[in-house]
């Protein structure tokens, strides 16, 4: 597929991934939609890829729609996603409750960090919700956008909100649509960091995913990122530790695990290849 909506390029083990309509604030359209998913597929076939890094070519994340598209759905009547018939479905066929925009994320096998380096709005706002962890610009503008455009919760923030932040922050922003900022945003519960800028945020994302890359056992953190997501939907506590005692007992019989243990004895960083 050729990419001119979304780019991306690889460091190692970590991929950075590129919302890249910079001339339009990165504005999601169809077309970024399907490059999107389509760049997520590729990287989650390489093996090779153990951490992912989504932000957008400066100097915003991603504004939302486009606004030409939106106008194009008004005139309509109605609203079509601009996708054609060949969408990549990446994590699709895991759970059926990650069978979904977005929600499709929590099923790759890898952690999606978004480093949100400048706006984000609407479906921008929805799409780095959805992502296993988030760092901000401090000055970066948010909102949910939708209900100033008449519209309601979309994309799935009306779930993955209030898991976040709570009911109560989350109707704040849903209800009212109001333009907050990660400084502002701080200790709410979406960050698990605010930096200076676009460029130092971007810089703290791909330094953390270089630890989870090298520092942590993939398989480990494949599986835990399994467990974070299928306990959180349908686990008891009981059913959570007697999966957790089953996972354990199966990694102490790998290489992964044999490693961990020498760096620990050996006080040296693990290589896990």
């Amino acid at each position: 597929m050729h990419l001119d909506a979304v780019r991306y390029e690889l460091d190692g083990h970590v991929a950075t991934v590129w919302l890249h309509r910079p001339h339009r604030h990165n504005a999601w359209t169809g077309r970024m939609h399907t490059q999107y998913r389509h760049v997520l597929a590729l990287l989650d076939a390489d093996p090779a890829v153990r951490a992912v890094v989504v932000t957008g070519t400066p100097p915003a994340f991603c504004v939302g729609g486009d606004s030409e598209a939106l106008a194009g759905h008004a005139e309509r009547g109605g609203y079509d996603p601009g996708l054609g018939t060949d969408l990549a479905l990446p994590g699709y066929g895991v759970r059926p409750e990650f069978d979904a925009d977005f929600a499709f994320q929590f099923a790759l096998r890898f952690p999606i960090i978004a480093a949100v380096n400048g706006a984000a709005a609407g479906v921008g706002l929805a799409l780095a919700l959805f992502c296993d962890l988030r760092f901000g610009a401090a000055n970066a503008k948010l909102t949910t956008a939708a209900p100033r455009l008449g519209l309601p919760a979309e994309y799935g923030m009306s779930w993955q909100l209030p898991r976040l932040v709570g009911v109560t922050r989350a109707a704040d922003l849903l209800l009212s649509g109001r333009v907050v900022t990660p400084a502002e945003t701080e200790a709410w519960g979406l960050w698990n960091g605010v930096e200076a800028d676009g460029e130092a945020t971007l810089a703290t994302a791909q330094t953390y995913a270089q630890h989870l890359a090298t520092g942590v056992g993939p398989q480990a953190l494949a599986t835990t990122k399994t467990q974070l997501y299928n306990d959180l939907l349908s686990q008891s506590p009981a059913g959570a530790i007697d999966e957790a005692q089953r996972l354990l007992a199966q990694a102490m019989t790998t290489d992964e695990y044999r490693e961990g243990v020498a760096a620990l004895r050996e006080k040296r960083p693990p290589n896990f290849g």
